[in-house]
């Protein structure tokens, strides 16, 4: 990877990690989210649950993700255990 990209990918990480509750923290995860599926770290599955936590800003996707046993490469990068 290129610096540049290191440095966006960084971000992006940053993103999907918002803490719960913040104004828009929802919206924001799912934009971050859509920047690893389109990598094609994350399937569509796990990019859905986050679509639909976008508008409940306290809504952990996480939990979710696993509770529909999609996304087990993911959760265990995000360190969801």
């Amino acid at each position: 990877m290129t610096g540049e990209a290191e440095l966006e990918a960084a971000e992006q990480w940053e993103l999907v990690n918002t803490p719960l509750g913040e104004r828009w923290s929802g919206r924001t995860r799912y934009a971050a989210a859509m920047f690893f599926y389109k990598r094609g770290e994350m399937s569509a599955e796990t990019l859905e649950v986050y679509r639909i936590c976008a508008r409940l800003d306290s809504e952990n996707p996480l939990p979710i993700i696993r509770d529909r046993g999609v996304g087990k490469d993911w959760l265990k990068r995000i360190g969801f255990e």
